[in-house]
C-alpha cells in the first residue's frame, strides 16, 4: 500500500488536484502562493491558508504567544510575496484536551499581534478537540488584477534578489535541535529568527505598487526549493552569483565545521521574499522597497537556459531540489536537509 510517507507532500497535493474540478478562468494557477477569485471586472479577492501543528512546526522553547503569532506571519508571508494587503484572517484552534488556560490566552494574543502588526484582523474561526496542538489560519484581502505578482512573469535578463540574507533560521534550528554551540550574541540572534519570524509585507507592496517586480514567491521552503517552484512557473532558469548568506550563519558554520552554503539553501522557514525585477527597473524597485524601510539585494539574473546554476568563486554547479517536505522529512521542524 502506497502511504503519505511514500508520496510525500508536493506529490499528495498533485493528486488533489486531479480529482478536483478547475475554475474556469482561474486568475491565478494552483501551485501559486496564494489563491484567487474574480471580484468584477478588475479586482481579485485573495486567499491563503497555512497550518500550523506543535510537534511537527513548534522547535523546542517556542511559547504558545509565538507559535500563534508564527502561525499569523506564516499566511500573510505568502500575502507579501503578490503585494496583497491582507485585511482578515480566520483560524481554527485544535487543542489537547489537557491543554492549559493560559496557554489559549497566549494563543489568542499571539494571533493577534500577528494580524496586528501587518494592518489585519482576526474575525473570527473555529475549535477543536484535537491529539497536538493545530493553527490553521486562513487569510483575505483584495487587489487590482494588473497589480499581483505572480510566480510566472520572470523574462530572461530580469534580476535575481531576495528582501534579506538567509542561514540564520537553518542554524537556529541547529543550535535548538542538535545542541550546536556558537557564541552567545550570535545564539541570540539566530534563535529570535527561528522565535520571531517576520513577513517582508512593506516590501512586497512597494514592488506592486512600483511595477518593477516580474515575479515573485515566499521562501518559506527554502532558497533552492523556491527558486526550483517559481521555474516551475515560469519555465525560466536562475544563475546564483552572490549568495545571500546571513554573517551569523556564516560565524556559526565555521564555528561548527559546516557549509554555510547549505546553511543558505536549504533550510527554509526565512519568510524573505524572493523576486524578478525587469531589467531597466533596478533602481526604480530598490528606492521603492528601501522607501517602505526595507532591502532589495541582488543576486543573480534569470536565464532563458532552464537550470538553476550556483555560480561563485568556491563553487560552479547545479542547485538540486531539495529542503523539507512534510511526510518525508525527518530531521524535525523544517530542519536543513543532509547538510
Amino acid at each position: 500500500m502506497t502511504t503519505a510517507e511514500d508520496l510525500g507532500e508536493r506529490r499528495i497535493i498533485e493528486l488533489i488536484l486531479q480529482n478536483i474540478d478547475k475554475q474556469p478562468d482561474a486568475p491565478l494557477p494552483f501551485g501559486d502562493d496564494v489563491a484567487a477569485a474574480r471580484q468584477g471586472r478588475s479586482r481579485l479577492a485573495i486567499l491563503k491558508t497555512d497550518m500550523l501543528i506543535g510537534s511537527l512546526d513548534a522547535p523546542p522553547g517556542m511559547k504558545p504567544y509565538q507559535i500563534a503569532r508564527k502561525a499569523a506571519v506564516m499566511n500573510i508571508s505568502d500575502f507579501a510575496s503578490k503585494g496583497v494587503q491582507p485585511t482578515a484572517l480566520l483560524v481554527s484552534l485544535g487543542l489537547p484536551r489537557d491543554y492549559p488556560r493560559e496557554s489559549v490566552v497566549q494563543l489568542a494574543k499571539g494571533l493577534n499581534q500577528g494580524c496586528r502588526e501587518y494592518g489585519a484582523y482576526l474575525l473570527g474561526g473555529d475549535t477543536s478537540e484535537a491529539p497536538d496542538l493545530i493553527v490553521a489560519c486562513m487569510a483575505y484581502g483584495t487587489c487590482r488584477a494588473n497589480t499581483l505578482i505572480r510566480r510566472s512573469g520572470a523574462k530572461p535578463g530580469d534580476t535575481l534578489a531576495v528582501t534579506g540574507p538567509f542561514g540564520n533560521t537553518a542554524a537556529g534550528l541547529k543550535v535548538l535541535l542538535e545542541d550546536k554551540q556558537v557564541q552567545p550574541i550570535i545564539r541570540e540572534r539566530l534563535l529570535d529568527a527561528v522565535y520571531n519570524p517576520k513577513a517582508r509585507l512593506r516590501e512586497g507592496l512597494a514592488l506592486a505598487k512600483s511595477r518593477a517586480a516580474t515575479a515573485g514567491i515566499d521562501s518559506s521552503d527554502g532558497l533552492a526549493v523556491s527558486l526550483h517552484e517559481m521555474r516551475k512557473m515560469c519555465r525560466r532558469g536562475f544563475e546564483v552569483t552572490d549568495l545571500p548568506i546571513a554573517e551569523e550563519a556564516r560565524v556559526f558554520a565555521e564555528e561548527n565545521r559546516l557549509d554555510p552554503t547549505d546553511l543558505a539553501l536549504y533550510g527554509g522557514e526565512e519568510y524573505e521574499l524572493i523576486v524578478t525585477i525587469q531589467d531597466g527597473s533596478w533602481d526604480r524597485a530598490v528606492k521603492a522597497v528601501k522607501r517602505a524601510g526595507g532591502q532589495l539585494i541582488k543576486i543573480g539574473e534569470v536565464t532563458a537556459d532552464p537550470a538553476i546554476i550556483l555560480r561563485t568563486n568556491e563553487k560552479t554547479g547545479e542547485i538540486p531540489y531539495r529542503g523539507w517536505e512534510h511526510f518525508k522529512s525527518r530531521n524535525g521542524p523544517h530542519q536543513p536537509e543532509n547538510s
